[in-house]
């Protein structure tokens, strides 16, 4: 097994249509009005491929540099966060065809990927208003929340 590298890819504020409907969700369906910001990463665990192979995979595979800002490792952030990932037997399509494409960058690599959705909640909630935000976001069928680490 090698070094796991982990990446964060975020949609620029004018692209980041996820994060607008679910802070429209959060005040509307929730009624939760101390909700300020709301964003939306997708995190991508990476194993099994060369240093070389994940720097051209985080431009053209896991984002759109136009559109789309990346963190590696870590990124900065106001208020709570928390991350959803898929239940163990669950298929993951994005890390399947994140793998895919890492195979055609490297013909050899035998990578192993796992994602999860980042959120981060930003304004002044209570614990309670938190906790609903979180339901709403775990369909607890698929996915469970995870940790950052």
């Amino acid at each position: 097994m090698g070094k796991v590298r982990r990446v964060y890819v975020e949609k620029k504020p004018q692209f980041a249509v996820a994060a607008k409907a679910l802070g429209s969700e959060i005040g509307s369906y929730l009624g939760i009005k101390g909700v300020t910001g709301v964003r939306v990463l997708i995190r991508y665990d990476v194993q099994d491929v060369s240093a070389d192979i994940f720097k051209k995979a985080v431009k053209t595979v896991f984002s759109e540099p136009p559109v789309d800002n990346v963190y590696e490792e870590s990124f900065d952030y106001d208020g709570r966060v928390f991350s959803v990932e898929f239940l163990p037997g669950q298929f993951d399509q994005r890390a399947d065809s994140a793998e895919q494409c890492l195979k055609l960058l490297d013909e050899n690599a035998s990578p192993t990927i796992h994602t999860a959705t980042t959120y981060v909640i930003e304004g002044d909630i209570s614990d309670d208003e938190f906790d609903a935000i979180k339901k709403h976001c775990i369909n607890p069928v698929d996915s469970r929340e995870t940790t950052m680490d």
